[in-house]
């Protein structure tokens, strides 16, 4: 089992930053790759970008150059840094744990509201 609780949304102007945090408490060495996702309203929740245990890490394009996803290990903590934020990063931020082995599981937080004004 794993725990995730994530903080630090809140209403920002265009161009703005912010950084997101997912605690994660639990079987955290068991979890293979944690990621960030969003959802708008309306709107199917996308992928916006991964670490992996090795701390490799991989973003959605409409994100590059412009946020940054790292973990403290001593913290248990997924950070999500977000800078020249627009208008359409708007949405609920939610972060998931997966476990691949002995078989898939995937652990979801509850989610953190950005609103990004223009």
């Amino acid at each position: 089992q794993v725990q995730l609780v994530e903080s630090g949304g809140g209403l920002v102007q265009a161009g703005g930053s912010l950084r997101l945090s997912c605690v994660a408490s639990g079987s955290i060495p068991s979890i293979n790759y944690i990621n960030w996702h969003r959802q708008a309203p309306g709107k199917q929740r996308e992928l916006v970008a991964t670490i992996t245990t090795d701390g490799s890490t991989n973003y959605a394009d409409s994100v590059k150059g412009r946020f940054t996803i790292s973990r403290d290990n001593a913290k248990n903590t997924v950070y999500l840094q977000m800078n020249s934020l627009k208008p359409e990063d708007t949405g609920v931020y939610y972060c998931r744990a997966v476990i691949n082995w002995p078989r898939r599981v995937e652990y979801w937080g509850q989610g953190t509201q950005v609103t990004v004004s223009s």
